[in-house]
């Protein structure tokens, strides 16, 4: 089904039922431009009983931002949704690439604000323009098939299940069905500033007349490609272990593999060990792929890949856990640990405490050990939650196997 097939409110309710027919409640995302303003009313009537939410960024990086945000707001009260403005705090900022920023932000507020309110998924307003205008941008900077695919139209990330149910739709129909309807949007100043990649890309797929719905085309059957390739990295990593917050691949799983599945292989255990929302840069990776293929250890952006016999152990690298800062129940986007009084702070269990522990018997490397969190007053450890039975303390693996196949799967 095309967009030039249906009627545009037909189509978006056919992806949407595919998408989350299944969720009793679902968050918009609405940024008050047309794209998502058609969005929001489009959920609206697809609804049918679900609670439906609203939530809106304000960014603070014009002077009106507020004032377009309420006005959200009441769009969203005259149709009976609830809605939230989300502020986004500047000095939370530690990049200096202002717009990388403020879409992180943008994720992790709504993220956050979702789960808050039960809402298992999200969605947003994403259109064919946004798919062909990433493509091209994406091409410029020498990306692989997994650049080149674009968006997906269900994606889990921050902890969320994001959902685009119009990248079939191009802008142009959308502000055609909203001056059909009479509804009012906001164009933002910025989407006319050249100083943005995305601006000039737009107004030069304008003026060469290529067709939006094409390019967007092409990133579908790019997109295809990935989840084949998706596939059988998962296929490879069938007999691999997920265990005390690191895994064990099995070496022919890896040698035997194409070199793309080996480096897909590589890129999600490293980001299933540290958690981080993006994968290591493509040249440390060849680099660390070429090490483990050869028999040596290497690490990765912390990440610590110790080739054994028959298999790979991918663990996380004991110097960078020993750098993690101090936490009180989240430590090194690894391990939750429960139990922790007032005063009381985990850090990395380190080689000096290694002898108070039972690590041997736990299955544990000398690594893993070093690696694995503890307990401490002051500078005095007196647990070690990961290695031995504790009354008090409990430490937890975040990641399972379960969020290795969705890191896989998501893009």
């Amino acid at each position: 089904m095309s967009a030039g097939a249906c009627d545009i409110d037909a189509l978006v309710h056919a992806r949407l039922d595919q998408m989350a027919g299944d969720l009793p409640a679902l968050g918009v995302a609405v940024s008050g431009g047309g794209d998502s303003i058609a969005l929001m009313h489009m959920v609206a009537t697809w609804a049918a009983g679900r609670r439906i939410m609203v939530a809106t960024v304000d960014h603070g990086l014009r002077s009106n931002s507020r004032a377009e945000a309420e006005a959200v707001a009441r769009q969203a009260a005259a149709m009976g949704l609830p809605h939230r403005i989300l502020t986004w705090q500047r000095e939370e900022a530690f990049s200096g690439n202002l717009m990388a920023d403020a879409r992180n932000a943008r994720l992790q507020l709504l993220s956050q604000w979702a789960r808050d309110n039960d809402l298992a998924a999200i969605a947003l307003g994403h259109t064919a323009d946004d798919q062909a205008e990433t493509l091209i941008m994406r091409l410029n900077r020498g990306a692989g098939v997994d650049g080149l695919g674009a968006m997906s139209a269900r994606r889990h990330a921050r902890e969320m299940l994001w959902l685009r149910p119009m990248l079939e739709i191009t802008r142009q129909r959308l502000r055609d069905w909203l001056q059909a309807r009479q509804l009012d949007w906001i164009d933002d100043p910025s989407n006319d500033n050249e100083d943005f990649e995305r601006v000039r890309v737009r107004k030069s797929l304008k003026a060469t007349g290529w067709s939006i719905t094409a390019i967007a085309d092409s990133a579908a059957h790019l997109r295809e490609a990935r989840d084949a390739l998706t596939h059988y990295v998962l296929q490879a990593c069938a007999e691999a272990r997920f265990a005390q917050a690191s895994m064990d691949l099995p070496l022919t799983a890896l040698q035997d593999a194409p070199s793309e599945i080996q480096r897909r292989i590589l890129l999600a255990s490293a980001r299933w060990i540290t958690g981080q929302p993006y994968p290591p840069r493509r040249a440390g990776v060849a680099n660390a792929l070429a090490a483990v293929l050869a028999g040596r250890r290497v690490t990765l952006d912390g990440v610590l890949f110790h080739p054994r016999r028959d298999h790979l152990r991918i663990m996380r690298e004991p110097a960078a856990a020993l750098r993690a800062p101090p936490a009180q129940e989240l430590w090194d986007n690894r391990w939750r640990i429960t139990g922790l009084a007032p005063g009381q702070t985990i850090s990395a269990l380190g080689p000096d405490n290694l002898a108070d522990t039972d690590w041997r018997d736990r299955g544990f490397s000398h690594d893993q050990a070093i690696a694995s969190p503890a307990v401490y007053e002051e500078t005095r450890m007196i647990a070690a939650p990961a290695l031995q039975h504790h009354d008090i303390y409990a430490a937890t693996p975040l990641r399972t196997a379960t969020d290795f196949r969705r890191l896989v799967l998501a893009h």
